[in-house]
């Protein structure tokens, strides 16, 4: 994703333009560190499945921090979430690769609503609505 919106001239139906993130077991592990959850289903494979999963598998954290760089990537630095809401579909584990798409589905003076979905070759991983809007200063 190279291009930064303008959130003031988004509109309802606007596209904006896929990311794929490659998944692997470094990623994995590593964002559930960072963000502090040491549940093993994480990082122990002989644990995840004990628990009836193939493999290790990414955290609700991890897919939180994606869908935000998502969606900050394209509406670029001047801009903040102020809303997220998701719901948590198939597992990703490493060897997928994750697909983000989005439309902006409402637009509200300068907030703007855009449903997410990121998905892998297993079905959606996870849906959401997040709203963004210009950070105080921001050109006009």
């Amino acid at each position: 994703m190279s291009t930064v919106a303008d959130l003031r001239s988004a509109v309802v139906g606007e596209a904006v333009p896929s990311l794929d993130i490659p998944l692997d077991r470094t990623l994995i592990v590593a964002t559930a560190v960072a963000s502090q959850d040491f549940e093993d289903v994480h990082h122990d494979p002989g644990k995840a499945q004990q628990r009836g999963t193939p493999d290790i598998f990414m955290s609700i954290n991890t897919t939180n921090g994606l869908i935000d760089r998502y969606i900050t990537d394209w509406s670029g630095p001047a801009s903040r979430i102020t809303r997220t809401a998701l719901r948590l579909g198939v597992p990703n584990f490493p060897g997928d690769t994750m697909t983000f798409t989005g439309e902006v589905t409402a637009v509200e003076g300068d907030a703007v609503t855009v449903k997410v979905v990121g998905a892998n070759a297993r079905g959606v991983h996870v849906s959401a609505q997040v709203t963004v809007e210009p950070t105080e200063g921001a050109a006009r």
